[in-house]
């Protein structure tokens, strides 16, 4: 009779257990951010076509994953290796975008950008795309995309101006980065 009164008691621990506990989440629900381009492969050769000796307009991005709960999305291309992949001094800013709307799944080449974005101010003091165009060797160029939880004041921003606004509000993000070294094709 002990064993079963045993037994009946953790049986009801069990299922008490069992009732806080909380949902499991489905597997194929929750996906991670993620930017990628038709142009370039992750780690490749981005075409002269999106730098300074080409066109000198944005590739195109397509974004996929975002987070229940986004806002807005923001974007920031930067290059850590000027001007010398060798002896680094700073970070070039290339693009600076945020109040994307969240159901964004890709920017074209060239973009325009949806209503309400807006295109904040890079290193050439220009509220616009400015592509790659290394002075010296093979620089790496990284396309950053943040979910947001809010959506930002509708004003210009600069990189750290832009960071410091997202603090505490980036809900995933994701990269792509590219590479380029002037004559490349």
């Amino acid at each position: 009779m002990a064993s079963a009164c045993r037994v009946s008691i953790l049986r009801i621990g069990f299922v008490l257990l069992a009732a806080q506990a909380p949902p499991l989440a489905d597997a194929g629900s929750a996906m991670a951010l993620t930017l990628t381009s038709s142009a370039f492969q992750a780690g490749g050769k981005i075409p002269s076509k999106y730098t300074c000796e080409g066109e000198d307009i944005s590739p195109p991005l397509a974004i996929d994953g975002v987070p229940d709960g986004a806002k807005s999305l923001a974007i920031i291309v930067d290059d850590p290796d000027a001007p010398d992949p060798k002896a680094p001094k700073r970070v070039w800013v290339h693009w600076v975008v945020h109040n994307l709307p969240p159901g964004t799944k890709s920017l074209a080449e060239a973009a325009a950008l949806p209503q309400g974005a807006v295109a904040g101010t890079n290193d050439s003091k220009q509220n616009s795309y400015h592509g790659p165009c290394p002075p010296i060797g093979r620089h790496r160029y990284f396309h950053k995309l943040y979910a947001l939880d809010i959506t930002l004041p509708p004003a210009p921003l600069t990189k750290p101006a832009l960071e410091a606004a997202m603090k505490g509000h980036v809900l995933a993000q994701a990269e792509l980065m590219g590479t380029y070294q002037k004559g490349d094709p």
